[in-house]
């Protein structure tokens, strides 16, 4: 396995994010805040890392849940799974909404969400008449008729 280096600030007072074990997809972060956050039944707000990252042109990195976040709390990743492209160099941000009936509270150092990093290809979209038949069609959501 090929290991990425990618430059990584660090303006916040908890550790780089790691992989928790040798099988870990993700990396837990954590969050950045002076003062803790307290999110409302269906609230959405925006929680900084006070990460900055230099990701590597083909790659991007993926936020998604915490699944014991999600299980024990109902707080998730709004646009799960967030994306952060190769030529972003702002902070990291999670989007985080409450689908619980309680207030939640998120203090600093928390872990909100993991970070998976992913290749990407690049592809170039070309103007066609027709695309090719296929067994399944325009056969979309629920098609198959399983329940």
């Amino acid at each position: 396995m090929q290991t990425i280096k990618i430059a990584t600030i660090n303006r916040s007072e908890n550790p780089l994010p790691e992989y928790a074990t040798t099988g870990s997809s993700g990396m837990d972060l954590r969050a950045n805040l002076t003062e803790p956050v307290s999110i409302k039944p269906l609230e959405r707000i925006l929680i900084p890392t006070g990460l900055f990252l230099e990701i590597p042109q083909g790659f991007e990195a993926q936020i998604r849940p915490r699944s014991g976040f999600a299980f024990k709390q109902g707080i998730t990743v709004l646009n799960s799974p967030g994306t952060i492209d190769a030529d972003y160099r702002g902070e990291l941000k999670v989007l985080l909404v409450n689908l619980s009936n309680e207030a939640v509270t998120v203090n600093n150092g928390d872990r909100i969400a993991q970070m998976v990093f992913q290749k990407v290809e690049s592809v170039q979209l070309i103007v066609a008449e027709a695309l090719t038949d296929t067994d399944r069609g325009a056969g979309g959501f629920g098609h198959t008729g399983k329940q």
